[in-house]
């Protein structure tokens, strides 16, 4: 028996168990992938190495999990990306950059949208201390007292104001201070759309706090690849004296009376502890994994069980490239007016205006792709030249949104991924696809597959900061469930997705005040 198991080794589940193994308990890490990391892996592929998901980590840089945990000391480092991002109108506008200094987004914009400049400065006017509050708000997990702390803080002068963008759509949001879809466009990208929302849903308006946020802490690439920030926190485990078995695959949650016993391998191996933490998606553990749920439980897992699944809407595509390609539109005058001394280093967010994203989602929800996708490309070898493939060139990292988990006449067939990497070519200087050697894409039913996730789709918690605060669905916002010793943490728990963090640490912070308590 150990004091703690934590079911899942992706960088949610590494963290809580890190923060465990520190505080003394005895704790076991169970992956069922043969290697750590999940969606924010690094792997071998095209004879190369490439990232399962986003390479570009901003909020876990800010969340002082890093420093906390000591992850330099086993081998992380990271590239500082400046630019930020490249944002490119798929309709043919100009394109423009992200920079971490206020100034330099405002001389891109005063080059290409002139116009936009006044509506950005209000717009960071009124994100900036919403953005610091988030991060405050998303440090430690929510109960009454922390909640209240907070309102009284008189640093908390901004919590109004995100209360009520916490109800608003991003679009609704940003359109207080923009009045063009080259600025409105990417900042939905890459928030809701991201999500898998369309721009006008309500709930989403803290999407709109993406630059705030680059501006507070500048996004980076760990050196070797998004993976070697799981890989980091692996070591970190094993260093404060816990376990991490990987081909260890979850098939139930063993429960004693009201209490959580342990979990039930695919082999038969039955492993004990008064403490499971599930980071995997909560309908495959509260519905596939307690089939027989205690009294006390019945009504949270019918609840989750009557909740429809919801179908994947992201799409990869990897590629070795045998030359780096120049966006149109950039003149070396204009990089050279604003110190960028390669375009290829930041993402780019190749986008339509939130109309055409509010259609690319209706589009996957009957089974299609629109013309004109979301793009989010990088080339991560440009930064980083361990990732430059052996044989040379440069790898391609091509994210496409909204792709049905059911596509229209099925995927078998389908060339649909042939033609986003012309879509992204028309945005580049004539000549790149002839370069395009070795390629692989990883659809939504590949995600279920090889990931474990349901229909393909990454869970994300949707409740922000006012569901946390109020405590609903205390599952998602407290970690807790009414079975005594399990508790949930991962991506669709308080704070959400992307390569953040915090709720691994919450859940830490909650097991270990619920210890504390009991004894």
């Amino acid at each position: 028996m150990v004091d703690a198991v934590v079911v899942g080794a992706g960088h949610n589940g590494l963290v809580c168990a890190a923060y465990l193994a520190r505080a003394g308990l005895d704790v076991v890490v169970l992956e069922a992938r043969d290697s750590v990391g999940g969606c924010a892996s690094t792997v071998d592929a095209l004879g190369a190495r490439v990232n399962i998901c986003s390479c570009d980590h901003t909020l876990v840089r800010a969340s002082g999990i890093i420093e906390e945990l000591e992850l330099a000391r086993h081998g992380l480092r990271y590239l500082d990306l400046d630019p930020t991002a490249l944002n490119v109108p798929s309709g043919g506008g100009a394109p423009w950059f992200s920079f971490v200094e206020i100034d330099r987004t405002l001389a891109s914009l005063a080059l290409t949208y002139p116009d936009q400049v006044a509506g950005y400065r209000r717009y960071l006017d009124a994100a900036m201390p919403l953005a610091r509050l988030v991060q405050r708000l998303t440090a430690e997990a929510p109960t009454p007292g922390s909640v209240l702390r907070h309102v009284a803080s008189r640093r908390a002068g901004a919590l109004p104001r995100l209360l009520a963008w916490s109800r608003l759509s991003a679009e609704s949001v940003l359109r207080q201070f923009f009045t063009r879809d080259e600025l409105l466009g990417p900042a939905i990208a890459v928030g809701p759309a991201v999500w898998g929302v369309g721009p006008a849903a309500p709930g989403t308006g803290l999407g709109a706090l993406v630059w705030a946020n680059r501006h507070l802490t500048p996004p980076g690439r760990p050196v070797g690849g998004s993976g070697a920030l799981p890989a980091a926190l692996a070591a970190a485990v094993r260093a404060a004296g816990g376990s991490v078995r990987t081909s260890a695959a979850v098939v139930a949650v063993a429960c004693e009376g009201e209490r959580v016993r342990g979990v039930e391998l695919a082999g038969g191996e039955l492993v004990e502890a008064p403490v499971v933490v599930s980071t995997v998606d909560p309908r495959t553990t509260l519905v596939r994994w307690l089939a027989h749920p205690p009294s006390g439980a019945r009504r949270l897992v019918a609840r989750w069980r009557a909740t429809p699944a919801v179908p994947g809407y992201e799409a990869k595509l990897d590629a070795v490239v045998a030359f780096r390609p120049r966006y149109r539109g950039l003149d070396d005058q204009m990089l050279a007016s604003l110190g960028v001394a390669d375009a290829l280093v930041p993402t780019a967010v190749i986008t339509p205006g939130p109309a055409g994203i509010a259609a690319g989602r209706d589009e996957a929800d009957a089974g299609r792709v629109a013309n004109e996708p979301v793009l989010l490309a990088n080339f991560p070898s440009v930064a980083d030249p361990g990732m430059v493939p052996p044989g040379g060139g440069d790898v391609l990292s091509l994210e496409v949104l909204f792709t049905p988990y059911d596509l229209a006449g099925g995927w078998a067939t389908s060339t649909e991924p042939r033609r986003w990497l012309a879509v992204f070519a028309s945005h580049l200087e004539a000549g790149f696809v002839d370069g395009v050697g070795a390629s692989r894409v990883v659809l939504p039913p590949d995600y279920e597959r090889d990931f474990g996730l349901v229909r393909g789709h990454a869970p994300s918690f949707s409740g922000g900061p006012l569901a946390a605060l109020l405590g609903r669905a205390p599952e998602l916002t407290r970690y807790r469930t009414p079975i005594g010793g399990l508790f949930l943490s991962g991506a669709a728990t308080f704070p959400g997705a992307g390569i953040w963090g915090a709720s691994g640490r919450n859940a830490a912070q909650a097991i270990l005040r619920s210890a504390k308590g009991r004894s």
